[in-house]
């Protein structure tokens, strides 16, 4: 059977896998051309479904886990950079988050899984 993000269950929400990982980017690389604004956000590869990274300012950027804390184990639950760049949404069961991973609207009430981010010159590196 498969499962939706159908907020009619009861069912306890599974937590999201820990992973490891190590993932340097190059914050120069065209790539992450949004990172080099503050609210900036860009997608990259890690965690158990990417990741999404967030500049706060010139020196603090957040990396966030794209599984939706909601409903973890549904293979669409995951979490996107909205057209409009303002917030993150899973278009599975409509839960948005702010740029700081915490739940603003829908069904999730926890906030996105958060990973541990060091700059050092123009490599950002997050760890889990």
């Amino acid at each position: 059977m498969l499962a939706s993000c159908d907020s009619g269950s009861n069912a306890v929400e599974p937590q999201i896998p820990l992973v490891a990982f190590n993932t340097p980017i190059n914050l120069t690389n065209q790539e992450y051309v949004a990172l080099r604004a503050d609210n900036g956000a860009a997608y990259v590869a890690g965690g158990v479904r990417g990741l999404i990274v967030v500049r706060q300012n010139a020196s603090t950027y957040a990396a966030f886990e794209r599984n939706c804390p909601y409903r973890a184990n549904d293979t669409c639950a995951r979490v996107r950079i909205d057209a409009s760049r303002l917030f993150l949404r899973d278009a599975c069961c409509a839960s948005q988050f702010d740029l700081l991973g915490r739940p603003q609207a829908g069904p999730a009430t926890r906030s996105l899984r958060q990973y541990t981010t060091s700059l050092s010159g123009s490599i950002l590196t997050i760890t889990n």
